[in-house]
């Protein structure tokens, strides 16, 4: 085989994904690393379950492709980091871009740049790497591919991008097709202009290649036969198997440790070496204790790398160890110690994950980057065997100049013109600023500033109002001053009398004011909430009452007993949904919804209590 000659370490960056992980599948394909009639499967990146669900990218994820240069010959490697585009995941974002020396900016040629887009967009510009615009899906019928580079130029000046990164070359590409184009009009066959395009404008790694070894980890994976691998780039020097390393914990701390495996990416598989140099990308084993941030480096010279700031979290929730009258039927990991380990092992690897203990020991404060980033960690727990409960979501305030400030949301919004109205005036409610309204064929797009508190709950609405034909997408903006009280549900809980099993009779009774978030045959518990009132005040009732049956019947006096489908509420709802006195509880197998105190009389008491607590 051909030995590598150069190599190039590149970061494809976009708003949620819009086709990228297509496109690595192509280019996976026309470098040879899979035959042209091997089947893949879909979205080969996207090795999680959770991110195959929901066509996101969560975690940050490393590949490599080896290209030959069809005139010089030479053969190079290319490794790819595929990284998150959304801002809830900012931190394996800010990370990983550690790795690489230019992006690829994947941009929609109807859609233009989105939120997401500028938030992966400033933390490459701010790490000086050099940008190659791939604008993406030019074969759609309200393509505007010119109109849209123009939008990503203003994008990058506006992001305060230096005269190189301006100029930025372009590609036009549909990448279900793995057709890529210097222009628009030229014929596309493959994806050769943007490899071309990579071999020219992203710069070779640089770093001393004669100097000891360094290197930054910036991800961590597990092995079940090695234990912990570092992942990282090689920013000085050569790594050799079986060399003496030192761990620099980020406390300071120098620990011993000696290489036992090296692997560095070739397509979707990891290939053992027996040494690595500068600006490879590298897994290493060996090094029990190191974790994200810290620093291998030669046992000549333990120097520490300096590890990318991560932007503080947002939003936090209470998780609870079930206390349910249905607990500990469907987990496998239910007690205080099982929550508390695996909220401390899921720190080592979240770089932006607070969790903290507070004044009772079956509840830990847990701090996210917002709903998405805590609404994953929580579906992930509980797929895993674990049961626990978690409350309403609150924004972290701060103390910005002696001023209380709240974090606030900048939010996109694409609706029909017919639902225009109806979204200004619920964001109105919630606080929110408007910032631009543009209309362009039968669509609005508006931009406003909202508190993140007003989003809680907000999604869910935004559908209905819209008929589900609205698109949303929304970024962390900043911190501005608090912007005051905000109501939250309109509507009441419907809160189960006694326990048993819920019966259609009962149920049918009720249909009329209210919308069930449960089916018939489901069992209750007193306390637990099974619907939503068409009221603003919650309502106790029995939905386990059955017919009674007597010796007098009349015939035709019976009605048949009709129902009207449930709304089943996704996690993400149910989070959204619940007050400041419910929980969720969240089970492998069930999600229900309960009051905080499940006893009628003792939440009538708390409710006056906390009455008499805001009087005074």
């Amino acid at each position: 085989m051909q030995e590598v000659t150069h190599i190039r370490n590149i970061a494809i960056i976009a708003h949620v994904d819009h086709g990228k992980t297509t496109l690595v599948d192509f280019m996976l394909r026309q470098t040879g690393t899979f035959r042209a009639n091997q089947d893949m499967g879909t979205r080969v990146m996207d090795s999680n379950d959770l991110e195959r669900e929901r066509g996101i990218t969560i975690l940050a994820k490393n590949t490599a492709v080896l290209y030959k240069e069809p005139t010089s010959g030479e053969l190079y490697k290319i490794n790819i980091v595929d990284t998150p585009g959304h801002s809830d995941f900012a931190g394996e974002v800010e990370r990983t871009l550690k790795m690489v020396d230019g992006v690829l900016l994947l941009v929609d040629a109807a859609e233009g740049p989105l939120p997401g887009t500028k938030f992966v967009l400033k933390k490459s510009l701010d790490l000086n790497l050099l940008p190659i615009v791939v604008i993406n899906k030019i074969d759609r019928k309200d393509a505007r591919a010119h109109q849209v580079l123009d939008e990503v130029f203003e994008l990058f000046l506006s992001l305060g991008a230096h005269d190189q990164q301006l100029d930025f070359p372009t590609i036009y590409s549909i990448a279900k097709q793995g057709i890529a184009k210097k222009e628009l009009e030229d014929e596309g066959k493959n994806l050769e202009p943007l490899f071309e395009a990579i071999i020219k404008y992203i710069p070779p790694p640089s770093g001393d290649t004669r100097g000891p070894f360094q290197m930054l980890v910036t991800t961590i994976d597990y092995n079940d036969y090695l234990g912990r691998l570092g992942i990282g780039r090689v920013s000085r020097g050569k790594i050799q198997l079986g060399s003496p390393m030192k761990i620099i914990h980020r406390d300071g701390v120098v620990e011993d440790a000696r290489v036992t495996k090296i692997y560095t990416f070739q397509g979707l598989k990891r290939i053992e070496v027996d040494e690595a140099g500068t600006g490879e990308i590298i897994a290493v084993a060996g090094m029990e204790d190191v974790d994200i941030g810290e620093t291998i480096a030669d046992a000549s010279d333990p120097t520490p790398l300096s590890f990318v700031a991560i932007e503080e979290p947002t939003l936090s929730m209470n998780f609870i160890v079930n206390n349910s009258p249905f607990a500990g039927l469907d987990g496998k990991y239910v007690t205080t110690r099982h929550l508390g380990d695996r909220l401390a092992r899921e720190l080592r690897s979240n770089v932006s994950l607070r969790v903290e203990l507070t004044d009772s020991p079956d509840v830990f404060k847990v701090s996210g980057r917002g709903e998405l980033h805590l609404g994953i960690l929580i579906e992930t727990m509980r797929r895993e065997g674990y049961e626990f409960q978690v409350s309403r979501p609150e924004v972290i305030l701060k103390r910005i100049s002696d001023v209380t400030c709240e974090p606030i949301e900048h939010v996109i919004i694409d609706v029909p013109d017919e639902h225009v109205g109806v979204v200004i005036e619920n964001l109105g409610k919630r606080k929110g600023e408007m910032r631009q309204m543009v209309q362009s064929q039968g669509n609005t797009r508006l931009e406003f500033l909202v508190p993140a508190r007003g989003l809680i709950g907000f999604r869910s609405e935004f559908m209905t109002q819209t008929k589900g034909t609205g698109i949303m997408h929304h970024i962390f903006h900043g911190y501005e001053p608090y912007k005051g009280e905000l109501s939250h549900r309109t509507r009441g809980a419907l809160i189960v009398m006694e326990d048993g099993d819920a019966v259609a009779y009962g149920m049918w009774k009720l249909q009329e004011r209210s919308t069930f978030f449960i089916e018939p045959g489901m069992r209750v518990y007193a306390g637990m909430i099974v619907g939503e009132n068409s009221r603003e005040y919650d309502m106790v009732v029995n939905v386990c009452k059955t017919k009674q049956l007597t010796n007098m019947r009349a015939s035709g006096s019976d009605e048949a007993v009709r129902l009207e489908p449930p709304r089943m509420l996704t996690l993400e709802q149910a989070i959204e949904w619940i007050g400041e006195d419910e929980y969720v509880e969240v089970t492998p197998k069930s999600m229900r919804l309960r009051k905080k105190y499940l006893d009628h009389n003792e939440r009538n008491r708390m409710s006056k209590k906390k009455a008499e607590t805001i009087e005074e």
